[in-house]
């Protein structure tokens, strides 16, 4: 009986462990592989959340800074005064056009009026131009003042002459040659001319 029982185990074997994994071992294994993989996914989502952060922010910018569009300015400055007699003069300046978007600013000509005493004394033309971004457009303008009427004086003994000098241009910002915004600019100066000295006081431009 013993014999018989012994040759059953030698025909009949348990298969050792290495041919046979164990359950256990099967889900160890399962598990890391899912835990593995539920890693990269994350890191995966990760990098897209960081990558749609920073395109956002760099829209913000460039819509907050780069398209953001302001209106350039306008000075009259540099202002040289030659009497020509009978009380006229002759003023030779410079018109700056200031531009401080990110896009260049195209513009249409303009005549700039000089009054005194709400009288208009002269006025000269602004050539239609461009100012590239974040520059500034000079021009070199002459113009013939007339003899205004005493109500235009300071004062009758004083030799000052108040003058105002207005003009407005139209024209547009352009980004990348593509997108245009319409945007004015206004000159507004205002200034005192000793007549004595030829000299320009309290010039003064908003």
């Amino acid at each position: 009986m013993a014999e018989k029982y012994q040759q059953q185990q030698q025909v009949y074997p348990l298969a050792p462990s290495t041919i046979v994994p164990r359950s256990d071992a099967q889900e160890s294994g399962t598990y890391e592989s899912m835990e593995l993989r539920k890693k990269k996914r994350m890191k995966r989502l990760a990098y897209i959340a960081a990558f749609a952060v920073f395109q956002t922010i760099i829209i913000l910018v460039f819509a907050l800074v780069v398209m953001r569009v302001k209106s350039p300015k306008v000075r009259l400055e540099d202002i040289n005064v030659i009497t020509k007699g009978n009380d006229n003069i002759r003023l030779n300046a410079q018109v700056r056009i200031k531009n401080t978007n990110f896009g260049r600013y195209k513009f249409d000509s303009s005549i700039a009026t000089l009054t005194s005493g709400g009288v208009s004394v002269g006025e000269f033309v602004i050539p239609d131009g461009r100012a590239r971004l974040k520059s500034t457009k000079t021009y070199y303008v002459v113009v013939d003042v007339t003899s205004p009427s005493s109500s235009g004086r300071g004062g009758s003994n004083s030799g000052l002459l108040q003058l105002n000098a207005k003009a407005e241009l139209t024209g547009k910002v352009e980004f990348l040659l593509v997108l245009k915004k319409k945007k004015s600019a206004e000159m507004d100066c205002t200034m005192s001319v000793n007549l004595s000295t030829n000299f320009v006081q309290d010039l003064t431009c908003q």
